[in-house]
């Protein structure tokens, strides 16, 4: 047992000897994941996993997409005809911020080689699509 020992001491490589001697001192216990699962080989692998990662950690939500992006979002939700709201007058608030919103962006300069286009919503038409969803 002790030639087989000596034998593997001897083509040990430096970072080996460095992680073996790291285990010993017990500087991997306390990492941070230890005891958690490891994440799923069924979900397809994607370039910006780590941005994924870093949204879900940090709790990012919407803030960490650009803000047209976000506001292309609410818009297509409002044309929808979004049932989240129990009135015509928060319907019509919703209009009211999106759009004013959506100014403030188009002020902004443009992000990226192709304009993302903001579309101004009308009130009464996103009203009558709420009210025909209901």
């Amino acid at each position: 047992m002790s030639q087989n020992a000596d034998w593997a001491s001897r083509f040990e490589s430096a970072l080996d000897r460095q992680i073996r001697a790291a285990e010993e001192r017990g500087e991997f216990d306390d990492l941070p994941g230890k005891g958690k699962p490891l994440p799923s080989e069924s979900v397809p692998y994607r370039p910006d996993w780590w941005v994924n990662q870093v949204v879900q950690r940090e709790n990012a939500g919407s803030f960490a997409i650009p803000p047209v992006l976000a506001l292309r979002k609410i818009a297509d939700e409002l044309r929808a005809g979004a049932t989240a709201f129990s009135s015509e007058h928060e319907v019509r608030e919703a209009v009211d911020d999106y759009n004013e919103r959506a100014d403030a962006v188009r002020s902004l300069p443009q992000e990226g080689r192709r304009a993302i286009i903001l579309p101004r919503l009308k009130p009464d038409e996103i009203v009558e699509t709420w009210r025909a969803r209901r």
